[in-house]
């Protein structure tokens, strides 16, 4: 890594004339080419394709503002399959081949601040994308996981209803070494505190849906079918595996699910009942933002304006960032919060075998 990482370096220098360094760690290069002579490349690094969101909206999201912004410009695209050391090779890659800024998500924060530093040492500025890496970043576009984390709670609470002895809740966090799943389970027992009882909590590596599939399977036998209450699950895709392994369970009847993302199978399943609550982010503002601050320190120009929050990760104190607003995503406000925001329509929620149910709920006549 350090022989391809030099090379990398050696690139970055070769191609510039002038390096600008920026606060916050950041850097920014000024290369022989312009925008308007096509000399700008800007990486994209998505972590996986188990997650709907990261091929289906935040791929061609990002591209095309980006394109919108500099019709010159080249976007390279990456994705890792959810495995660090691809990702890591990705990332040299594209530092190697000249990219001026780069958009990452990781796959797993900690084992990215390498490729983070590197990034920086070849004077690349790297935007961390909706999961916050550690290392020198430049920028963060995301959400704040913890208030995502206390409203999939209160969704759930909700969604149980007041009894006479607390709930008894299963918790599915992410993967455990990514910050944003500490954050999430971090809001989530914060407003579970003296209302819920844990009886069991999970780590799905990977965000993957098979192993929260797995877990589940492992509570209904640890537990029994009717050993608990409700499932928090961190995000839709786990959500997922979980209600499938419910179902597999013969868990009857099914325990209220929570997630996060809108994915159109969530939506869909809170649409239904399997699923009690989702989180709305808007991925075309989150899209947008990584765009802006990528083209912006490729350039070497301001983030104010783009940037109005900061945040910090373990390395890093007072990244610039933009942090956008989240919303719960309940069968009584699907229409208010999806639909009249544009992100489906009713027709691509309701496909004939659930017209019923959208019916119940709202959606249609």
């Amino acid at each position: 890594m350090r022989h391809r990482g030099s090379r990398g370096l050696v690139a970055a220098l070769v191609a510039s004339l002038v390096v600008v360094f920026a606060p916050h760690g950041t850097a920014a290069v000024a290369h022989r080419g312009t925008a308007a002579e096509g000399g700008l490349t800007i990486g994209v690094l998505l972590p996986d394709t188990h997650t709907p969101r990261w091929t289906k909206s935040d791929k061609p999201l990002i591209e095309q503002r980006i394109k919108q912004l500099c019709g010159t410009c080249t976007v390279r695209y990456a994705n890792a399959s959810a495995d660090v050391a691809i990702q890591q090779s990705q990332v040299n890659s594209m530092i190697a081949n000249g990219v001026r800024a780069l958009i990452l998500a990781p796959v797993e924060s900690k084992a990215l601040a390498v490729s983070v530093r590197q990034a920086h040492r070849s004077h690349v500025p790297v935007v961390s994308y909706d999961r916050l890496a550690d290392g020198p970043l430049s920028a963060y576009s995301g959400y704040d996981s913890v208030a995502i984390g206390r409203l999939q709670a209160q969704g759930l609470l909700a969604a149980l209803g007041h009894g006479t002895r607390l709930p008894r809740i299963v918790m599915m966090n992410g993967e455990p070494s990514d910050p944003n799943a500490k954050a999430l389970r971090k809001g989530a027992l914060s407003v579970f505190q003296g209302k819920a009882r844990i009886v069991a909590a999970y780590n799905t590596t990977g965000w993957i849906p098979q192993n929260a599939f797995t877990n589940t399977l492992a509570a209904v036998a640890k537990l029994g079918p009717h050993g608990f209450d409700g499932v928090y699950s961190a995000n839709d895709g786990l959500a997922t595996g979980i209600v499938t392994a419910l179902k597999a369970e013969n868990v009857t009847p099914q325990p209220p699910v929570t997630g996060q993302d809108a994915d159109l199978a969530a939506v869909r399943r809170v649409i239904t009942g399997e699923q009690a609550v989702t989180v709305h982010k808007s991925f075309p503002a989150e899209a947008d933002a990584a765009a802006e601050m990528a083209l912006a320190l490729a350039r070497g120009t301001s983030l104010d304006g783009i940037a109005k929050q900061r945040i910090s990760n373990d390395t890093t104190k007072d990244i610039p960032a933009y942090l956008g607003t989240p919303v719960a995503v309940n069968r009584g406000n699907v229409k208010h919060t999806v639909v009249d925001a544009g992100v489906y329509t009713v027709q691509q929620i309701c496909p004939p075998k659930l017209l019923s149910a959208c019916r119940d709920a709202g959606l249609t006549g």
